[in-house]
C-alpha cells in the first residue's frame, strides 16, 4: 500500500490545493506533476489550449482535477477559471505554480507554514514567492522588468515587494473570486495583487528558490506583454491617486476623528522630525518645479519612493497656487539668467522674446532657475520645519 503524499494532511486541513495553468510545456509538465504528487494529490490543472502533446500527457494523470480549454486564452484566463473551479471543489486557498519547471516543490512548505501561522481573526493573506532576482543567473530582462513592476506596485499600493512577478503564489480564493478583473494575459497577476491590496489583503513576499534553464520554454512576449503591464499600471496610478488613497484617508479620518487623525496621520507625532521636514521640502520642491499639471502625480510618486508623509507633501506642493504662479515663474527666470552669467533684468516684458531663439533661451533660463529656486526654498524650509517639528516632538515627549 502506497503512503500518503508528504503534505497531504496539511493541504486538507487548510482546504488548500495546487493550481497549475499550463500551455505547451509538454517537455517539463510530466516531471512537474510527478514531483508535486510527492507532496499532495490536491492538484487542479487548466490546460490553456495547448497544441503540443499536453493533452496526451494529462491523460496519464486522470486522477487529478483537469480542465481543457479548446483554444489558448492566456495565463490570466486559465488562472481565473482555475480559481472558480477550485472553489467549486471546496478549496479555500490555492498555491499556483508554473509548469515550466522553474519552481521547486519543496518550497510548498514555506507557503503552508505562513498559512498555518495565520490566526482566525487576521486579515486575509496573499503570498508571492520572492525569487531573489538580484542574484547571479537571473536573466537581465527579467530582473529589470521585475524592478519596474516593484516600483509601480509600491506607488499604487504603498506596499514594498521585492518580487511582484513570480508565478509561485498562494491566493485566498473567496477574495480573488470576489474581485472584478479585466485582464487575461500575464498582466492578470499584477492586477490581482494590486486590487487585493486595495481590499486590505496582506500581500507579502516569502523566499523561494528558482531554476532558470537556458532552453526554458516561456510564452512571455516582451513587447506586447510589457506594453499591457505599463498601460495597466498607468491606469492604476490614476485610480490610486484620485480614488484609493483619498478613500483610505477618508476612512481613517472617519474612524479616528479629526483630532486623532491630525495627530497620527497628518502631523504623525511619532515620526522623526527630519522625515516630516523632508516631506515639507519635497512638496515645495515639486510644487515649484516646471512640471505644471503633474505636480500632484509627482509628489505622491516621490513620497511613496522615499516613504515620506504623503499628506504633508501634498499640502506643501500646493505652493504653486494661481496667485503665486507668476511670482514663481518670474523669479525662476531671473535666477536662471543670473546663474548663466546674463545678469538680472528686473524690467522684464514680452517684447524681450521676439524670436524663436529668444523664446528657447528664455525657457532655458526658466527651467534652470526653477530647479535652483525650488531646491533653495526646499532646503530653507527643511531647516525651518526640522526645528519646528523637533520642538513639537520634544513637547510631546515631556507632556505628562
Amino acid at each position: 500500500m502506497s503512503s500518503s503524499p508528504i503534505y497531504q494532511s496539511r493541504f486538507e486541513a487548510l482546504n488548500c490545493c495546487i493550481l497549475i495553468p499550463t500551455y505547451n510545456n509538454a517537455r517539463s509538465l510530466p516531471s512537474v506533476l510527478q514531483d508535486l504528487q510527492l507532496y499532495t494529490n490536491s492538484i487542479v490543472i487548466v490546460n490553456d489550449g495547448s497544441t503540443d502533446s499536453t493533452r496526451e500527457i494529462l491523460s496519464n494523470f486522470s486522477h487529478l482535477q483537469i480542465h481543457h480549454f479548446p483554444e489558448n486564452r492566456g495565463k490570466g484566463a486559465a488562472l481565473d477559471h482555475g480559481f472558480k473551479l477550485a472553489v467549486e471543489l471546496g478549496y479555500d486557498y490555492a498555491v499556483t505554480i508554473d509548469s515550466d519547471g522553474q519552481h521547486y516543490p519543496d518550497d510548498l512548505e514555506v507557503f503552508l507554514n505562513e498559512l498555518e501561522a495565520k490566526e482566525p481573526g487576521d486579515p486575509e493573506l496573499l503570498l508571492v514567492g520572492d525569487r531573489n532576482m538580484g542574484r547571479d543567473g537571473i536573466p537581465g530582462k527579467s530582473s529589470m522588468g521585475n524592478k519596474f513592476s516593484n516600483f509601480w506596485y509600491l506607488v499604487v499600493t504603498g506596499i514594498q515587494l521585492r518580487d511582484t512577478q513570480s508565478g509561485y503564489r498562494l491566493y485566498p480564493l473567496k477574495v480573488v473570486n470576489g474581485i472584478k478583473l479585466y485582464t487575461n494575459k500575464f498582466e492578470y497577476e499584477i492586477e490581482i495583487i494590486v486590487k487585493a491590496a486595495w481590499r486590505d489583503v496582506v500581500v507579502k513576499n516569502i523566499p523561494i528558490k528558482v531554476l532558470y534553464e537556458e532552453n526554458r520554454v516561456t510564452h512571455f512576449r516582451p513587447f506586447w506583454d510589457i506594453t499591457r503591464i505599463v498601460l495597466l499600471y498607468m491606469w492604476f496610478v490614476l485610480v490610486s491617486f484620485f480614488y484609493i488613497h483619498p478613500r483610505n484617508k477618508y476612512r481613517q479620518f472617519r474612524n479616528k476623528g479629526f483630532k486623532r487623525f491630525w495627530k497620527e496621520d497628518i502631523i504623525k507625532s511619532d515620526e522623526p522630525a527630519h522625515k516630516k521636514a523632508a516631506a515639507v521640502a519635497l512638496g515645495v520642491f515639486v510644487g515649484m518645479s516646471p512640471f505644471w499639471g503633474l505636480h500632484t502625480l509627482l509628489v505622491f510618486v516621490f513620497a511613496a519612493i522615499f516613504r515620506l508623509n504623503k499628506v504633508i507633501a501634498f499640502i506643501f506642493s500646493n505652493i504653486s497656487i494661481p496667485p503665486l504662479i507668476p511670482v514663481i515663474i518670474y523669479f525662476s527666470y531671473q535666477l536662471g539668467s543670473f546663474l548663466t552669467g546674463n545678469g538680472i533684468s528686473w524690467e522684464l516684458s514680452l517684447t524681450d522674446f521676439d524670436s524663436g531663439a529668444e523664446v528657447m533661451e528664455g525657457l532655458g533660463y526658466y527651467f534652470l532657475g526653477s530647479f535652483a529656486l525650488a531646491g533653495s526654498v526646499a532646503i530653507i524650509l527643511w531647516i525651518v520645519f526640522y526645528f519646528l517639528f523637533s520642538v513639537n516632538n520634544q513637547k510631546q515627549v515631556v507632556k505628562p
